[in-house]
């Protein structure tokens, strides 16, 4: 059997917690459809999402139940916690068949197992569980009633005990070091291929002691006009002299995911980027006195927007959002968010990744930070020069 990531009693105060949960909803039976969350219940981890799999939580038994692929109950065996019994493959011969559904099977299992009845909750929004999944799975369980429970376990992860932060604070160093990568690979005529390559290498080699994971999103060096629009991927595209380079990388360590965004600065700075790198380092400084135990998110969220304001800018999208555990395409929680009208009083152990990003015309910025909330305030958990890096 693989290490697991975390001692036996950690994944039972995680079943108590999502347990009373689902008690206060009164339900019967949680049905967890969101690849991340599976990993936060059972430690299973495998690259085998893109077939159907979930994990059931039934509120009175002992161990929560892995369904999926036959072929991946191995990896199941291998990572997971519970005993072999609770580690379930759907045969073959359901794989990706028009005739028939995975959950036509998970169904009748459930119904065998006496759980297809009573109130069921079930995650709606998770990337992987689809429309047609839902619809055979519903069908295939007439006498049960399903409510969506979706973020119901996202919301007991945005509390991290000390044992996750040590994976987040392993995972802020490989993401420093993709960071460095960068500064070292990016000049006039590189290949931005040729740039991710490096970067990559150093989030995967992680350090001699750990081992870096696949981040959840890809990185992203956006220059020239590509940083005008956040989200844009790499291609054969050559830097060129005198441009600006947003990057938004990321260090994954057992999947636990630390955003660090920074800039650089390709030959003489134009003033516009240096005027506007002041105001979102000042941003930051505020972010960070705002983040303690008791300030709302969209607290937070005021604080850099007062000091942009005084210099004639906005930002219409959040400055922040929950991390923590993460299988692709997203790193997010989908819990907490640094914006207006988000009331969730920040606690000791939310984790947030701050990315203060002006996307302006045809070029662009960023600087964020992964922040630890303490009893007494908070911490970065990235730490790297925020200034400009000119090259």
């Amino acid at each position: 059997m693989i290490a697991l990531p975390f001692a036996l009693d950690e994944y039972r105060t995680r079943l108590r917690a999502i347990r009373e949960e689902m008690a206060r909803r009164d339900l019967d039976l949680l049905i967890v459809s969101d690849v991340a969350n599976q990993h936060y219940i059972t430690g299973y981890d495998g690259w085998s999402f893109y077939t159907p799999q979930i994990v059931v939580v039934p509120l009175v038994e002992e161990e929560p139940v892995w369904l999926g692929r036959a072929m991946d109950a191995a990896g199941g065996l291998l990572t997971a916690w519970m005993k072999p019994e609770n580690v379930v493959g759907f045969p073959e011969d359901y794989v990706q068949r028009p005739d028939k559904h995975p959950m036509d099977w998970i169904a009748e299992w459930l119904v065998r197992k006496g759980w297809a009845r009573g109130n069921i909750g079930i995650e709606l929004e998770a990337y992987y569980y689809s429309p047609k999944a839902h619809a055979r799975l519903t069908a295939g369980m007439p006498n049960a009633t399903f409510q969506d429970a979706d973020l119901l376990v996202n919301w007991v992860r945005s509390v991290k005990s000390d044992a996750e932060v040590e994976y987040l604070r392993k995972a802020s160093r490989v993401a420093e070091a993709a960071v460095k990568a960068a500064y070292e690979a990016i000049a006039p005529g590189v290949r931005e291929c040729d740039a991710i390559a490096k970067i990559q290498a150093a989030q995967v080699g992680g350090s001699p002691d750990f081992a870096g994971d696949i981040t959840a999103l890809p990185p992203t060096i956006l220059g020239g006009e590509n940083a005008s629009a956040p989200h844009v991927m790499w291609s054969d595209r050559r830097f060129g002299k005198n441009e600006t380079v947003a990057l938004e990388l990321a260090g994954a360590v057992r999947r636990y995911t630390a955003g660090l965004a920074r800039t650089m600065q390709l030959g003489t700075m134009p003033a516009k980027v240096r005027d506007t790198s002041k105001a979102v380092l000042e941003g930051m400084e505020a972010v960070l006195a705002a983040v303690k135990p008791g300030v709302t998110a969209e607290d937070v969220e005021a604080s850099w927007r007062s000091v942009i304001q005084g210099y004639g800018l906005e930002k219409k999208s959040r400055i922040g959002y929950s991390v923590g555990v993460a299988y692709p395409p997203d790193w997010g929680e989908h819990t907490i968010s640094l914006r207006p009208g988000d009331t969730t009083v920040l606690k000791p152990g939310n984790v947030v990744h701050s990315i203060l990003g002006m996307w302006m015309d045809g070029w662009g910025i960023e600087v964020s930070e992964t922040i630890l909330v303490t009893a007494g305030g908070n911490e970065t958990l990235t730490n790297f020069p925020r200034e400009v890096y000119v090259k």
